[in-house]
């Protein structure tokens, strides 16, 4: 199964030396073992844009566009078995944010594919 892991944050600047150091060397793994397709992190969203469908007219809106707490910083993209080793993957490298940088918080989502690249939900 293919799942997206989206990394959300209200954590300003980017993270730890430490941190980055072992995020690299979990990716390295996981790419290796053929189990992570891709990844990587975001511009802040005042480099941003987003076009909007509302009422009938498409609204272009340059970022910064919106005032949230969280924000989208990155994302990975793996192949897995089930599940189970999608939540497993998801705590090892939750952990790293909490052993790496204790300050930081965040939410790391998890999102299985739609068979065949179906679907809007």
């Amino acid at each position: 199964m293919r799942f997206m892991f989206i990394v959300k944050t209200d954590h300003q600047g980017p993270p730890s030396p430490a941190l980055m150091e072992a995020i690299g060397n979990l990716a390295d793994r996981e790419i290796k073992a053929g189990r992570m397709i891709d990844s990587g992190g975001l511009t802040p969203i005042a480099t941003g844009a987003q076009l909007r469908l509302e009422g009938g007219k498409l609204n272009f809106i340059d970022g910064p566009f919106v005032e949230a707490k969280e924000v989208v910083g990155g994302y990975a993209i793996f192949e897995l078995p089930g599940r189970e080793e999608a939540i497993a993957s998801m705590q090892e490298f939750m952990q790293l944010h909490k052993d790496l940088m204790p300050e930081w918080e965040g939410t790391c989502e998890m999102r299985a594919f739609m068979p065949n690249g179906h679907g809007c939900d």
